[in-house]
């Protein structure tokens, strides 16, 4: 009965979907009527996604009956894992929605807006709840189809064009792998319904076998993922969408992203069998990571920032899924959506706010030594925490190398303490403030396994030489860039230091050889999406 009454949770999409089909009237009286729609349809959806994650919490996964023929059709599917995600959509969406209805005052096209905002949305909140591939592959080019109408919602920008073509060309590689993926898939289990598809995987693992068309359909659903996530080299679409509004950015940063994340953590336990699959998954990432996250320091714009961040936090989040870490992925999805949702909303305010508390640098010459030692007191501490809370190294290679690299980012905090003429109370406050950093991290992660455990395979330790290659790599390669980053106020100066900094600057142009590609393979092409609606 508590199964069959889960296609009411179907209600809040339709809604929106239903709110995106409306006819076009561009007076400020129906743009005002059509986001008051907007907005209530996606307050009822959060109603609905609180009350079923209530459920989920004391009776377990619920699902429908399949709507279709031989496991192909429609159904819904919620556990732990999609409720999380449900009620974190449908809360972005509501901020959006409601921000966007003083944003968009005076356009022209706002009504235009608010229809491919909420059926975007819709697309998003049907690929969580869905409970059978098909309908999860329909929605998911529902969500590239919806984004790219967003992205050139200003077509007479040509930044907005090049970032929609590179990013069409990315999705439709991306689905082709996913309906392959799919094809595979039902040809081994003979359905998509997913607790077909999770019971299956289970027996696979239980028998130790793993045939191939798991490892074809794994190393597609990582494909995909990662053309989704924009992850490096195909991420240079995320970092010029900034000629879109910026509801847009936020709906995109905090929960579009997300899309490709979320693929994986639904077919975690396929994707859990291919050890290839995930060492893919691992290293990707953790290029991509690593790559943001310098180029990012390098940024003039905040909202360019912004985006260099996300692609480094969604390298963070695919490295955490190939060292098996999927809890770790998921509350990392979580904690960011709601970080850059509120970033980009908030982001003129913090222009203002920077400009009012501007300082002068101190300047002055950090000690080389005294910076190792505060490395090395970090990095202590990130162990000492993990074997508290038995996320050790050798355990929980993802859950301890993001903890790592997040208490490295406390190095300046703790370098100035044992600078000048240090203090026993200051090297142990300071040291306190990154054990309690830790404390917060790790007794996070320990209660994300519990509360989405069944729901996500458990954690795979270290499994042989090339995890402890890429764990090692990317402690070192971050400690060597907060390393490098604390000298550069005393030799920025230097013109090696200058021409590094241009390179980093330009994302040692990347994006650059892409835009050239794409500029010279779509001369004289205009993708359909780029028509302005009439």
């Amino acid at each position: 009965m508590i199964a069959t009454t889960l296609w009411i949770v179907a209600l809040g999409p339709l809604a929106l979907a239903c709110i995106g089909l409306l006819p076009r009237e561009n007076t400020r009286a129906s743009a005002l009527s059509v986001n008051r729609f907007a907005v209530a349809s996606v307050f009822v959806t959060l109603a609905f996604a609180l009350a079923t994650a209530a459920t989920v919490i004391a009776t377990g996964p619920l699902h429908t009956p399949t709507i279709g023929v031989a496991g192909i059709g429609v159904s819904l599917y919620l556990d732990s894992v999609s409720s999380a995600m449900f009620c974190l959509v449908s809360f972005v969406g509501l901020i959006v929605l409601s921000y966007s209805r003083n944003y968009m005052d005076g356009d022209a096209r706002r009504t235009q807006f608010t229809r491919d905002l909420c059926l975007t949305l819709a697309c998003v909140l049907t690929v969580i709840v869905s409970g059978n591939l098909l309908l999860f592959a329909l929605a998911w080019i529902g969500t590239s189809l919806g984004l790219n109408r967003l992205l050139i919602f200003y077509p007479e920008r040509p930044a907005a064009t090049l970032a929609a073509r590179k990013k069409f060309v990315a999705s439709r590689l991306g689905e082709a792998c996913l309906i392959l993926a799919t094809f595979l898939l039902y040809r081994l289990f003979g359905s998509l319904d997913y607790p077909t598809l999770f019971s299956g995987a289970a027996a696979l693992h239980a028998s130790g076998v793993v045939p191939p068309e798991i490892q074809a359909a794994s190393l597609l659903i990582v494909v995909a993922a990662l053309l989704k996530s924009a992850q490096f080299p195909t991420y240079g679409w995320l970092i010029e969408v900034m000629e879109t509004p910026t509801p847009v950015s936020a709906l995109l940063h905090a929960g579009i992203i997300n899309a490709g994340g979320f693929l994986v953590l639904r077919l975690a336990n396929v994707v859990w069998l291919s050890q290839p699959s995930l060492e893919v998954l691992a290293i990707v990432g953790g290029i991509t990571a690593l790559f943001g996250s310098v180029v990012m320091l390098a940024q003039t714009s905040i909202k360019v920032t912004l985006a260099y961040s996300t692609v480094a936090q969604m390298g963070f989040m695919m490295l955490e899924c190939g060292l098996g870490a999927f809890s770790a992925a998921l509350l990392h999805i979580i904690a960011h959506s709601l970080y850059k949702a509120h970033a980009f909303l908030s982001s003129g305010s913090v222009i203002d706010i920077a400009r009012a508390s501007w300082t002068p640098s101190p300047g002055g010459k950090p000690h080389p030594a005294r910076q190792l030692i505060a490395i090395a007191g970090v990095l202590a501490v990130a162990t000492g925490v993990s074997l508290v809370f038995g996320e050790t190294l050798a355990r929980e290679p993802g859950v301890f190398t993001l903890g790592a690299v997040l208490l490295l980012g406390l190095i300046h905090l703790v370098s100035s303490g044992i600078d000048e003429s240090p203090s026993f109370f200051v090297v142990g406050r300071t040291l306190a403030y990154a054990a309690v950093v830790g404390v917060a991290y790790f007794g996070l992660q320990f209660g994300a396994q519990h509360v989405f455990q069944g729901a996500l395979p458990s954690s795979r330790p270290l499994a042989g030489p090339l995890d402890v290659f890429i764990v090692v790599t990317v402690i070192a390669s971050f400690t060597a860039v907060t390393f490098l980053q604390s000298l550069v106020p005393s030799e920025g100066g230097s013109a090696r230091w200058q021409a590094l900094y241009a390179h980093i600057s330009n994302g040692f142009y990347v994006n650059t050889v892409a835009n050239r590609l794409v500029r010279r393979f779509s001369r004289n092409y205009r993708t359909p999406f780029a028509e302005r609606d009439a």
